[in-house]
């Protein structure tokens, strides 16, 4: 049985600049590392590569966890997929003040579309991380409006 998401995944040519962000921009904490060295077959098959070989950490805030990749071999070319554009496209961070997290976010150097608007029951703005990932916060100001943050924790199953 599916019980929900355990963490998303994102590939970075530099671990420490990512990790550091993510640490001093968001919150997470490290909770987890490891690498491989080219000529692990059974790692290469997985990710669907020949002679891979990355490092990668662990980082979590809250439910959520970002497992963060940097290839040594081979070496990856930056993709900036716009909203339109098919696949994974953002992270979405939730916050308690978007508007104060968005003023807090700029002074450390992270750049916005615009500020923070919404509607009834969201107030929302969308950045790039250091790697120009799109991030977006998130507000939701009616807990009622059937996505609220704490509802996901009053659905998880029972251990």
């Amino acid at each position: 049985m599916i019980r929900g998401v355990h963490h998303l995944a994102v590939s970075t040519p530099d671990l420490d600049r990512f990790v550091d962000h993510y640490r001093r921009w968001f919150g997470f904490e490290r909770c987890g590392e490891g690498a491989w060295e080219q000529g692990n077959e059974r790692v290469d098959t997985m990710v669907g590569l020949k002679d891979s070989a990355a490092r990668y950490q662990m980082l979590r805030l809250g439910n959520l966890y970002i497992e963060a990749f940097e290839y040594a071999s081979p070496r990856g070319t930056a993709v900036r997929p716009r909203m339109c554009d098919h696949g994974l496209i953002h992270l979405c961070l939730y916050c308690d003040d978007v508007f104060a997290e968005y003023e807090r976010l700029t002074a450390l150097g992270m750049a916005f579309n615009g500020p923070p608007g919404g509607s009834a029951a969201t107030r929302a703005t969308y950045g790039r991380d250091c790697d120009g990932n799109v991030v977006e916060l998130l507000q939701i100001v009616d807990e009622g409006c059937g996505f609220g943050f704490d509802r996901a924790k009053a659905l998880e199953p029972s251990a």
